[in-house]
């Protein structure tokens, strides 16, 4: 139940505090929320529990639709709800198994402290449900810690790739090359393909600032939307959380942030976590048989059920899943097939992340990380108050035997392929507390995060391993940066996170020599034009700049809109002349300012953007130039913090989000209020003190008993 506490507040701020039904499901919690100007939930309680309780109620008030539909996705129920377009999710995760896994072990196998976190986070979903029955939310109600647990289990697969894995094999897109010893994405984080779960992290220690301070950039790239779109509140427990950050839908604790003491910026990488298997069967249409070391074994098969919205009706679905000793089995047109992947009865995902919550050193946050290592994948950039920094190549790594050449399909028939454990923490990359005083990461090789000197070596690591070779532009950029300034300011820091630069190294310059190299006079007069316009370009993604949107947009039609795909010379030009009749058709001309191509858009209102797709200010737009005029953002720099220590222990915390903490109600303040600063490359600073927290409150209530 909600109660308001007084504030000299507006007579409509008032009103929306007023006291809802007294039906409640909030027994034993007590969480007070005080949201500030920007209308951010700042959530106050005695323990951890309550503040979870508090997180999801105001949570589920902003964004109500993006929590159902990540709880039903962890369920495999989401296609109850949203049609054909939850059925790929839902038949994904009932066949992996894990929803099952962690309803049966629940009890016995998360800890008291997550149980704790998990349940107080559903009850709290459910206590804003219960006092709001005209969003038809009993549909999907009681949640369950089980339900946030299973949360945990199943959507950290998609960030390292593995439905995208088991997509290709369904759809006939797998490589078939089987290994000698010498995505649908959309269906569970709600994107498309070719957009970028990216992101930057940059931290310079005292030795590399030109005050002494410590600096942390937190920058993850997501969707402006959706199920992973980030969302903003400040926690604060008595048992030790203190932090302000970002959270996705359905999740009870800050999966990036920063407080007083440390902050924590994630990235996305790749670590190969999934081997496929082509089984020897005993039937290749049903089969029930596998062979393992020239013996027969069962296949574990169970029936799987999922209804499908569908014209107003349910319709269910029915199969026959199958398991086998590697993992979850699939029949197709080209072999049986199995898939090992990582993260199966795996419960400690809070407790780790309650860890990472409550660090306050950067050593406290990698004892966390050495004791749990739950978090599948992504990379980690951390910094404290002492001025301490590092980066880690996070991953829950495999052991395997080395030989086998894990890009491809491997024989499911011997028992050497099989895993035997996993890598202990230590053995993966990191650095940490690095005399060059600089990490940086932007979902590029963990080989060049520092200086030379600090750099992790190719050879210490196995193959097996498979590194991120990738050195992304923003990679590029940030090593230019920061490796050539030894004494940052704090502004050269905010304006290095804003850099809008392509390096000379990009593939996006590349491609401009490419075109004038291969093209220049073998074309006519006006295809000529274009080329000398694109090359005229001086690598800028600034909303003035006028050679920007044809050297971009043609990039992007040719290597896919991160620009890490391959260049081909015929369809470079190709997509050269194509852009500038797009361009032409939307404005008149080839040469545009970016900025009026390029924009936010919230509502009926929109911003010129600087920055671009792989540029630190990371900009990724879409849509029909012919129809809208101009292309608007949908990914890339969501929420953004910089965390800023001073030697004397003081410390700022500035943030920003690119639209407002309502996502969902175009008719709140807060829809759109923070659009303006975003686009202006401006900050926000969240007061972190309660005394000054309520001199700009806007609500002020108390929920639970």
């Amino acid at each position: 139940m909600l109660r308001s506490l007084t504030l000299a507040v507006s007579a409509i701020a008032l009103s929306a505090c007023a006291t809802p039904p007294a039906t409640t499901t909030a027994s034993g919690y007590d969480a007070r929320i005080i949201r500030d100007a920007f209308g951010v939930p700042h959530i106050y309680g005695k323990r951890n529990a309550d503040v979870a309780f508090g997180l999801a109620y105001a949570h589920a008030e902003d964004d109500w639709k993006n929590i159902e539909e990540v709880i039903r996705s962890s369920r495999g129920t989401l296609a109850e709800i949203v049609g054909e377009s939850g059925a790929k999710s839902d038949d994904f995760i009932l066949a992996l198994g894990n929803t099952d896994i962690v309803n049966r072990d629940y009890d016995a196998k998360v800890s008291p402290a997550a149980k704790a976190i998990a349940e107080g986070y559903a009850a709290g979903v459910n206590t804003w449900c219960a006092e709001h029955p005209e969003t038809g939310c009993a549909r999907s109600t009681p949640f369950t810690g089980r339900d946030i647990v299973a949360g945990f289990v199943n959507r950290p697969t998609s960030f390292y790739g593995l439905d995208g894995e088991i997509d290709a094999l369904l759809s006939g897109r797998a490589n078939m090359e089987m290994s000698t010893k010498t995505s649908t994405r959309a269906s569970l984080t709600d994107t498309w393909d070719d957009i970028e779960l990216g992101s930057n992290a940059l931290a310079v220690a005292p030795s590399r600032s030109a005050d002494g301070h410590t600096r942390l950039a937190v920058n993850s790239h997501q969707p402006y939307e959706g199920r992973v779109a980030w969302y903003e509140a400040r926690l604060k427990s008595e048992e030790g959380i203190d932090m302000v950050g970002g959270m996705f839908p359905g999740t009870p604790l800050l999966l990036q942030g920063a407080g007083p003491n440390l902050g924590w910026a994630p990235t996305v990488n790749k670590p190969d976590l999934y081997d496929t298997f082509k089984l020897t069967v005993d039937d290749d249409v049903y089969p029930t048989k596998y062979q393992m070391d020239g013996q027969w074994k069962d296949l574990t098969r169970k029936q799987i059920s999922y209804k499908v919205l569908k014209d107003a009706a349910l319709t269910t679905v029915e199969r026959t899943a199958r398991w086998s000793e590697h993992g979850p089995v699939y029949v197709t047109d080209k072999g049986v097939f199995a898939v090992s992947f990582v993260g199966l009865n795996e419960f400690e995902h809070i407790d780790h992340y309650l860890a990472m919550n409550t660090a306050k050193t950067v050593d406290e946050w990698r004892a966390a990380q050495v004791k749990y290592n739950a978090v599948p994948s992504v990379n980690y950039v951390v910094a404290d108050s002492k001025g301490g920094i590092g980066y880690f190549w996070n991953a829950n790594m495999p052991k395997r035997v080395e030989g086998w050449d894990r890009t491809k399909i491997l024989p499911g028939d011997i028992s050497e392929t099989l895993w035997n454990g996993w890598e202990p923490v230590e053995r993966l990359p990191a650095v940490i507390k690095p005399k060059s005083g600089y990490v940086v990461n932007a979902n590029h090789s963990p080989l060049l995060v520092s200086g030379p000197e600090d750099n992790p070596k190719a050879e210490n690591y196995p193959a097996s391993f498979a590194l991120d070779t990738l050195v992304t532009n923003r990679g590029l950029r940030a090593q230019e940066l920061f490796g050539a300034d030894t004494s940052i300011t704090r502004e050269e820091f905010l304006a290095y996170k804003m850099d809008d630069w392509y390096s000379a190294d990009s593939n996006v310059a590349f491609m401009t020599e490419a075109l004038d190299v291969e093209w220049s006079g073998k074309v006519d007069a006006e295809t000529q034009k274009l080329i000398d316009h694109v090359r005229a370009w001086d690598g800028r993604a600034d909303q003035h700049n006028r050679h920007a949107a044809l050297a971009i947009f043609t990039g992007q039609a040719v290597m896919g809109s991160q620009m890490h795909g391959a260049y081909d010379d015929e369809r470079g030009l190709a997509a050269l002349k194509q852009t500038a009749q797009l361009l032409i058709a939307a404005t008149g001309r080839i040469d545009p300012e970016w900025g009026e191509v390029s924009r936010l858009k919230r509502g009926d209102k929109s911003w010129p953007l600087d920055g671009g797709p792989d540029t630190l200010r990371a900009v990724y737009v879409a849509g029909d130039l012919a129809k809208d005029k101009y292309r608007s953002g949908r990914a890339g720099d969501t929420y953004v913090l910089i965390a800023d220590w001073a030697p004397d222990g003081t410390y700022t915390l500035d943030t920003i989000h690119q639209y407002g903490v309502a996502t969902l109600d175009p008719a709140s303040p807060h829809y759109a209020d923070q659009a303006p600063l975003f686009a202006e490359e401006k900050y926000k600073r969240p007061p972190m003190e309660l005394h000054e927290l309520l001199k700009q409150a806007t609500r002020d209530y108390m929920v639970g008993n």
